[in-house]
């Protein structure tokens, strides 16, 4: 029987997408299969109900995927619900069409929403428990949007300090014309940070007093609800979440498998702190670089990107690889083999880190799989 792993599910990791501007992929393709689709259909239907719970109004994921419902903010929790209910719907596919069981998998990690359905797969929560925490919250994080700009920072050449983000950020909050915060490190070179009025426009100002080398800036023109940054603290986002996760159930149990966190970059899932990585996961940034890197170094072969149109976490390892390929020239092969890496010139945040983090020279040899694209592709029998 087929499987997108290629017998080789012990060595490959799950990878769930986070919320972004566009948030239905190839859902209505699912939907409408004539194998596939009543399943896609009753995942909706269980993610509506939680949704819908959550938030005090009528919500219908079916009709949303039949019509492809463009994202806005008045659609956050919608969106926030459907993403994990396409991929647990996806998960649930595989294993009753194609008998692949994810439990088998060697790791899981989730960008942004992405990690609460590694909690779900893992067996940490019920979907109905966990989802209605952050669902509740949605709409009031919205709310902080209409004024949040993003703010694309990364570097050409050197590495860009995290720390010295973090406090060029804390500068400007503290100068009272709006929060600032990073949001994510997506590469030692790369990061996302979310700003309130005028205070991106402030960090592009102000980068020169606190960074070596050319940092650029570059606007996105869209407006983000503010997870994962101190943002969040104007709606009392965390206390609120830390409130709701102590009148929940489950939550006793370590993940399996293994989950690495977006809020602590690690393997840092026990039995007991689930709770508090996930009130951290509000308002702390998401350490999507850790999270990379580890998953280079524990030799996994093939990642597995579950959601509708996965992009973040794809797209960073295509640039890494794309980095390290270019780096290393045709010899880096030879390089890895001899335990020698030579003439790194092009990108000096990569050759400073190199070898000392050898493990990113296997990011070219990493097979991906957008499961989406998978399931349309075969037939089952």
């Amino acid at each position: 029987m087929d499987d997108p792993f290629e017998g080789g599910i012990q060595s490959a990791a799950l990878a769930f997408r986070g919320y972004n501007v566009t948030n239905m992929g190839r859902s209505r393709e699912l939907l409408m299969h004539p194998a596939y689709g009543a399943i896609v259909r009753e995942e909706l239907k269980r993610s509506s109900e939680i949704c819908a719970a959550a938030i005090g109004r009528p919500v219908d994921l079916v009709s949303d995927v039949e019509t492809n419902r463009e994202t806005s903010l008045t659609t956050f929790p919608d969106d926030t619900a459907l993403i994990v209910g396409m991929e647990l719907a996806q998960l649930r596919l595989l294993k009753e069409f194609y008998g692949t069981d994810v439990q088998n998998v060697q790791l899981t990690m989730g960008y942004s929403v992405g990690e609460l359905a590694s909690l779900v797969v893992g067996g940490v929560y019920e979907l109905d428990q966990l989802l209605s925490v952050p669902l509740s919250l949605c709409d009031d994080c919205a709310s902080l949007a209409h004024d949040v700009t993003m703010g694309v920072v990364f570097t050409r050449g050197i590495a860009l300090d995290f720390a010295k983000l973090k406090h060029l950020c804390m500068v400007i909050s503290c100068e009272g014309k709006g929060l600032i915060g990073p949001s994510a490190q997506l590469a030692p070179n790369a990061a996302l940070v979310l700003g309130q009025g005028k205070t991106i426009t402030r960090f592009n100002q102000l980068k020169k007093e606190f960074f070596e080398g050319r940092v650029v800036v570059h606007k996105n023109p869209h407006h983000w609800p503010p997870l994962h940054t101190p943002l969040v603290w104007e709606k009392s986002v965390a206390n609120r979440a830390g409130m709701k996760v102590y009148h929940i159930q489950g939550g006793h149990v370590a993940p399996h498998p293994k989950i690495l966190s977006c809020v602590t970059g690690g393997a840092d899932y026990t039995e007991s702190n689930s709770r508090d990585i996930l009130v951290r996961w509000t308002d702390h940034p998401q350490m999507l670089w850790d999270v990379i890197y580890t998953t280079l170094a524990s030799g996994v072969k093939t990642i597995l990107h579950v959601g509708p149109e996965p992009n973040i976490i794809p797209s960073t390892f295509e640039r890494l690889s794309t980095n390290v390929t270019q780096q290393m020239g045709s010899n880096y092969i030879k390089a890895i083999s001899s335990g020698v890496v030579s003439g790194l010139n092009r990108f000096a945040w990569l050759r400073n880190i190199l070898p000392a983090k050898s493990a990113l020279l296997r990011a070219p040899h990493i097979r991906h799989v957008i499961l989406e694209d998978w399931l349309l592709e075969h037939t089952p029998e």
